[in-house]
């Protein structure tokens, strides 16, 4: 009860902190949110916006994209395995969270099962952003819990100011026997410029508590050439070709996966400045995914195959009247799916099609009040064969909108509200799932007959900044009518869908079905100084976050994570930064039907940063520590939490040198 009112009474006070080191008090800086048609300082959204760059990843010694999230307010991760973890915002999955590249599509399948990874590597990132609101209607239906976009300039958006210049890392840690480098590099020719990246990684089983998990390993690595050519100012035209490949176990079964995907990109930018019309932008992917699902002893068993298409045609207009700012556009999207082996006892070949025009728009209306609004009209064709063996075709027009107002009530104090209704087609899996998957060992059974999921949202923020004090925080409330989920009935079933009402076979019974539900929450963060200290400064990091979802007849909404609390204390100094985070994550025992509770736990974050060259101030050397504390973790999200433990103990030192 005293952790649920220390929680209350920080999120109360409004939370969370300018752009900062991991565990480090590096100067607040502006950072330029580029996920919104009208890249702007994140503190100009009605919602909060998260931003993590490179020297915050690196710090963070994450493995994937999940993890390199879940320390933030309102976000988790799914920990399926180390080679696959996908971001949880705010409770809400696979199928409402939009994980995007430089805008584009992540192209994969890691909404078809939690055990398929996201080919997106925070080596290869120089930053993340994860934003709500108005802005998010850009990029579609499955966007409701917000987007993720992964920055790094693979397509060059600027000219260089030097001819080449690089960002080198490597790291070992202790508690996997990680090895793991990267490289990124940049380069300018008179108007071309070019990118390049690679990386490398790999992992054995990891260490937990009290032994090891068994068939945990990684292996990845990936490369990237991109180039632009710049016309005049302000236009430019370029492309990029990115190759991943990865090798990673299932912890919760004997089986492995071997991953490749090959994206080829397009994004163009020309200043056209014919009246209001400022810009048009054309971005374009195509990507081929592929992955195998691997017995040891019996060879391949499935083949997951997904070719997809993402184009987007956007214009952004200046000032149009009492517009300040406007864009306007359209988005194509076609996506194939194909299941080979056993895959097709699990999924049949579905394919997928969207086309959907899209705008988004700010009003100033006073000095210190301004309104952004946004609206999406989305028409959606789905075809597959369900269980019943029927091929089946599904047609979906969801209509969304989104209004957010930003208030400066004071020079220290901005007050942000947005309401907003967005609508998701079902997801092919949510359609037409007629078997098992072996991975996260379920057998799914999908309904065709599922209609839109709307979710209207109410979101209050607060933005308090004093001195070197700053709070920001948020309180938020969605209302979901026919919620789209999936429930575990408590039985068991064998290959040929021979249900029991035990645990004597092999896969869990999951039903796809829709309700009403509602969800509401708050997070944040506060960060206060103490003062200077041997020549650096100290400061002292609050966080916190909680979720609560219910169906509106009763029971609880399945896989929601549980309170997040986290406290720690940073130094910095002109050589030196260091510092810790306590979490306290609690038990979840407000569980879905076919569930089991989870136990909470406590962990132990601790960074050190050390410049050992005053005249070379990029190379950094960084010692990080991850559960300290040792204790068992299990992810309440994730549907193999009773077989598998989250890390235990790791400790690894990390080299970065920016020349």
């Amino acid at each position: 009860m005293k952790r649920k009112l220390l929680l209350l009474a920080l999120l109360a006070s409004g939370v969370e902190i300018a752009d900062r080191s991991a565990y480090g008090a590096d100067s607040v800086e502006t950072v330029v949110v580029t996920a919104s048609p009208i890249a702007q300082d994140k503190d100009q959204f009605a919602t909060i916006v998260e931003s993590l760059g490179r020297d915050e990843l690196l710090k963070t010694g994450s493995e994937n994209l999940g993890d390199s999230l879940a320390k933030l307010p309102g976000i988790t991760a799914t920990d399926f395995a180390a080679g696959a973890s996908r971001p949880v915002i705010r409770g809400f999955d696979a199928n409402r969270v939009r994980l995007l590249e430089d805008g584009l599509s992540s192209s994969d399948v890691s909404d078809v099962g939690p055990d398929h990874a996201v080919p997106i590597d925070p080596l290869a990132a120089q930053r993340i952003e994860v934003v709500r609101g108005a802005a998010t209607l850009r990029y579609g239906s499955q966007a409701i819990g917000g987007v993720v976009n992964v920055l790094n300039n693979r397509v060059p958006l600027t000219l260089p100011d030097q001819p080449l210049s690089g960002d080198f890392s490597g790291s070992y840690g202790t508690g996997s026997n990680l090895e793991e480098g990267s490289a990124l590099l940049d380069a300018r020719l008179d108007r071309f410029a070019f990118h390049a990246d690679g990386f490398a990684r790999s992992t054995g089983d990891y260490d937990i508590p009290h032994g090891v998990q068994p068939n945990s390993f990684f292996e990845g690595d990936g490369i990237s050439l991109g180039s632009s050519y710049f016309i005049g100012d302000n236009s430019r035209v370029g492309a990029a070709i990115v190759h991943n490949d990865a090798r990673y176990g299932i912890p919760s079964d004997t089986t492995f996966i071997r991953m490749h995907q090959t994206k080829y990109i397009e994004r163009s930018s020309l200043a056209l400045d014919a009246g209001p019309l400022q810009t048009l932008n054309v971005d374009a992917g195509y990507v081929d995914y592929t992955h195998t699902e691997i017995d040891p002893i019996d060879g391949p068993l499935a083949v997951f195959n997904n070719k997809e298409w993402d184009t987007r045609a956007e214009s952004v207009f200046g000032q149009m009247g009492p517009f300040s700012a406007t864009a306007f556009g359209i988005q194509w999207q076609n996506r194939d799916f194909e299941g080979i082996g056993e895959a097709r006892g699990y999924l049949l070949p579905t394919a997928t099609a969207s086309e959907a025009a899209f705008a988004f728009t700010q009003l100033p209306l006073l000095p210190d009040f301004r309104l952004e609004a946004g609206a999406r009209v989305e028409h959606v064709d789905a075809s597959g064969t369900p269980a019943s063996l029927i091929p089946t075709e599904a047609h979906f027009t969801p209509v969304s909108g989104s209004t957010g107002a930003l208030w400066d009530a004071t020079e220290k104090l901005k007050l942000g509200l947005t309401l907003s209704s967005a609508a998701r087609a079902p997801a092919q899996t949510e359609l037409f799932a007629k078997g098992p998957h072996d991975g996260p060992g379920t057998f799914e059974i999908g309904d065709p007959d599922l209609t839109i999921e709307r979710a209207n949202s109410l979101e209050g923020t607060v933005r308090y900044r004093v001195s070197d004090v700053q709070f920001e925080g948020s309180l938020w409330g969605t209302q979901f009518t026919n919620f789209i989920y999936g429930q575990l009935t408590g039985r068991t079933c064998d290959d040929n869908g021979n249900c029991v009402d035990n645990d004597s076979r092999d896969f869990k019974e999951l039903l796809y079905k829709q309700k009403d539900a509602r969800f509401w929450g708050a997070e944040g963060k506060v960060s206060i100084p103490f003062g200077d200290w041997r020549g650096g400064s100290f400061d002292a990091d609050l966080q916190g976050d909680y979720v609560r979802a219910t169906f509106n007849d009763g029971g609880n909404v399945p896989r929601i994570p549980p309170y997040k609390l986290g406290a720690g204390l940073n130094w910095a100094s002109e050589r030196i930064d260091a510092g810790f985070m306590f979490f306290n994550v609690g038990r979840q025992d407000q569980i879905g039907a076919g569930e089991t509770p989870t136990k909470g736990y406590n962990s132990l974050e601790v960074v050190v940063g050390w410049r050992p060259f005053s005249e070379h101030p990029g190379v950094q050397l960084n010692l990080v520590g991850h559960n300290l504390t040792n204790d068992v973790q299990r992810s309440a999200v994730s549907i193999n939490k009773d077989e598998v433990e989250m890390p235990g103990r790791d400790v690894r030192l990390t080299m970065d040198i920016k020349v």
